[in-house]
């Protein structure tokens, strides 16, 4: 069940760096690699962190989502909410680029 979860996490990483521009991409891309989890791990645990302290300067509520998924990559009960949010966030972004089309 795990690895299903697992799976679409995967696919759902894949359609967003689709989305973004090459560099950035391609460090999601490597960061997302099993090669990389000595430094995905650590980066997440960053991120939660500034997302945590969101009321400083330069740190922002952005850094805790962004945190929370990259640490699902590597923990496996969090790969279940992390691929149901990314599901609902991908089918909003397919509806309203789909409405933008129609204008």
């Amino acid at each position: 069940m795990s690895e299903n979860h697992q799976m679409e996490l995967d696919r759902h990483f894949a359609w967003f760096e689709a989305k973004l521009p090459k560099g950035p991409a391609r460090f999601v891309g490597w960061l997302r690699k099993p090669s990389s989890r000595y430094v995905r791990i650590p980066l997440a645990i960053l991120l939660i962190l500034g997302g945590i302290f969101s009321i400083l300067p330069v740190l922002g509520l952005w850094m805790l989502p962004l945190g929370l998924l990259l640490f699902a990559q590597d923990v496996p009960f969090l790969q279940k909410p992390t691929a149901r949010a990314l599901g609902w966030i991908e089918r909003k972004w397919i509806e309203r680029e789909r409405r933008k089309s129609m204008r």
